[in-house]
């Protein structure tokens, strides 16, 4: 039996997952909902929330819906559909794709056709992000404890070490963006991206705390990612050709 990454089977399965998880979220949201109603909450800072949080899954959506139409060139549409659709970490699904597909000879501009290739890859995306669900409950209440313990001794050293940390975390994917800056203009793409999100980010940051725009704190990061975005889009064909 021949093998194709978009057949029919996939594709049941992997919406039977992705409906199973947003049939769980959708009931979480509205236990969530009721429960803060039966404790008297403010409805209308709740519906607030509800929508400022919503607003700020639009960007990384749209950066997800790339990364899936990246990745379904080569993978077929269900297996990035659904990694995506659950993990949602384009920053790790496809380099780990990548990484694997180079290591195997295998050209990233042609559809995987090879079932061993297929599962390799799938493998390699699965067992990746898999250390995650067991480092997370293990340790995550000593992690948080040792936290809590240096913010209530020093709040400043507290708010030092969480942003130390998160930079930490997204270090690991800067090479991404220092990789190709040897081969042209072309190459600084990504760090004109990323010039130009921090400009948004600071306009953002100033119109916040000079200009008293106290809405824009639930909306800086969406505005900054979503206008990175069209910026690349923009520039990509000027730059690159």
């Amino acid at each position: 039996m021949s093998f194709h990454p978009n057949s029919t089977l996939l594709f049941i399965l992997a919406g039977a997952v992705i409906v199973f998880v947003i049939a769980q979220s959708l009931f979480f949201l509205i236990r969530a909902f009721k429960r803060g109603k039966e404790l008297g909450m403010d409805m209308g800072q709740l519906r607030k929330t509800v929508l400022s949080t919503a607003v700020f899954t639009i960007a990384p959506a749209v950066s997800i819906l790339l990364g899936v139409i990246t990745l379904s060139k080569f993978l077929g549409l269900p297996l990035p559909w659904l990694r995506l659709s659950v993990i949602g970490a384009i920053t790790y699904e496809l380099p780990a794709a990548t990484s694997t597909a180079n290591a195997l000879g295998i050209s990233l501009s042609e559809t995987v056709t090879d079932p061993s290739v297929y599962t390799a890859i799938a493998w390699v995306m699965t067992l990746g992000i898999f250390p995650g669900l067991i480092w997370v409950p293990l340790f995550i209440k000593k992690i948080q404890g040792g936290l809590m313990k240096i913010k209530n001794k020093d709040g400043k050293w507290g708010d030092l070490l969480m942003t130390a940390m998160f930079l930490g975390m997204i270090s690991a994917f800067l090479g991404m963006v220092f990789a190709d800056i040897r081969s042209g203009l072309k190459g600084w793409i990504p760090i004109f991206v990323l010039l130009f999100s921090a400009l948004l980010m600071g306009i953002c940051g100033i119109l916040i705390k000079k200009c008293n725009v106290k809405w824009l704190e639930n909306y800086a990061l969406p505005i900054s990612m979503l206008g990175a975005m069209a910026f690349a889009a923009v520039i990509t064909p000027m730059i690159g050709g």
